[in-house]
């Protein structure tokens, strides 16, 4: 009888991070909300002061940063998010010839991520583009991606919302054990600031624009610095309404269709905060706690928590609940301060960031979670 083969080791051996250019603080921010708030309630003052609508309250930098953590945000494009009259990104449609923008923004991740895996483009047979939102349905981005960067095999678009790196790296293990592919790359390119309805005061500071890329092959293979061993990975969704959009092609066959249809909150990132708190936070606690206990690993022996970087409360509240005591910074480290919410880019931006001090040996969690609900979770050890 042949002697099973063991499991081939799969690591991750580069990231890459894509900053964009521009970046836009709190203030500049309530500055604009604020002005078009004044400007929507004198335009509107009769009904308001007849009961028939609310009055748009002003916001504030404490606010902001008290109820997320967030004090600015890089964008792609700044202008118009700030003009009264749009509070939208200008964004000239670029032609077909022309790479688009989030290729672009993948492109830039996805070098770095090489260069640290000592890595060239045609050693990739599998490009992954995971973002919570596409520009396109088609032809998938990550084909462009492919194709720009000179990579082989093939490539597909995916998305679980602020989950889809964890799950797109999960995907990327599956071909590289099946022998589908060799080397994966795994990018997620979060251009958010198209979706955010910069004229709701909840919700206009949440999201920022960044790339991450991460380079996935079997540790044999392996030759970059920092090689991190994936010794798990569970993977949850469970379906709910409380963070969704509705916007899609769809809307404009609706009947009735007017411009300002648009502009409903529906049609934007919409979600209930207080709900997902509630809801959401106990879904990670559990799933993270049993991945442990089957893998036979206390919560002391993890180094570090590479969480996706969603809102400082909900950060907070699961490191406290897994420590046992609130989290010390290179326990659970924060980037939401500098890049706001990036959907499925947060926590691999954290783990891009603080991951070159660990030892062999030392384990950590990346974990990422969001609509769905989806919530996915990778043990990494360091080679």
């Amino acid at each position: 009888m042949m002697e099973k083969q063991p499991m081939p080791n799969i690591v991750i051996s580069g990231t890459g991070v894509f900053t964009p250019p521009h970046v836009i603080t709190n203030d500049e921010l309530v500055t604009a909300f604020n002005s078009y708030a004044d400007s929507h309630n004198q335009l509107y003052s009769e009904a308001i002061a007849s009961g028939q609508i609310n009055a748009l309250q002003h916001s504030t930098s404490e606010f902001i940063e008290k109820a997320s953590g967030i004090k600015q945000r890089y964008v792609m494009i700044k202008q118009g998010i700030l003009d009264t009259h749009r509070m939208m990104p200008v964004i000239p449609r670029r032609a077909e010839t022309e790479l688009s923008i989030t290729a672009e923004m993948a492109i830039k991740a996805a070098h770095e991520a090489l260069e640290k895996a000592n890595k060239k483009p045609e050693d990739i047979d599998l490009v992954i583009y995971g973002a919570s939102t596409s520009e396109r349905p088609w032809p998938a981005v990550a084909v462009e991606i492919q194709a720009a960067l000179g990579c082989q095999g093939y490539a597909f678009d995916m998305t679980v919302a602020c989950s889809t790196a964890t799950f797109g790296i999960s995907t990327a293990i599956d071909a590289l054990l099946s022998g589908t592919a060799t080397c994966a790359l795994v990018i997620n390119p979060e251009y958010a600031s198209p979706q955010i309805n910069f004229r709701d005061r909840d919700s206009h500071f949440i999201f920022g624009d960044v790339a991450t890329a991460c380079i996935l092959e079997k540790e044999e293979t392996a030759s970059g610095k920092h090689l991190f061993r994936i010794l798990d990975r569970k993977l949850k969704t469970q379906f709910s309404n409380n963070i969704r959009t509705n916007v899609s092609f769809l809307t404009r066959a609706e009947p009735d269709i007017a411009l300002e249809r648009f502009y409903e909150q529906d049609q934007f990132f919409n979600q209930q905060g207080r709900k997902v708190f509630k809801e959401l936070l106990p879904l990670i606690c559990n799933l993270i706690e049993d991945q442990l206990e089957k893998m036979k690993i206390n919560i002391c022996d993890i180094k570090r928590m590479w969480l996706h970087q969603a809102n400082i409360n909900m950060n907070l509240f699961v490191a406290r609940h897994l420590l046992g005591r609130n989290a010390e910074f290179n326990e659970a480290p924060v980037i939401l301060d500098e890049y706001a919410n990036t959907a499925s880019a947060g926590s691999i931006i954290a783990f891009h960031k603080y991951h070159d001090d660990l030892v062999s040996g030392e384990k950590g969690i990346i974990c990422s979670f969001g609509a769905g609900y989806s919530i996915g979770s990778l043990i990494v050890e360091k080679v």
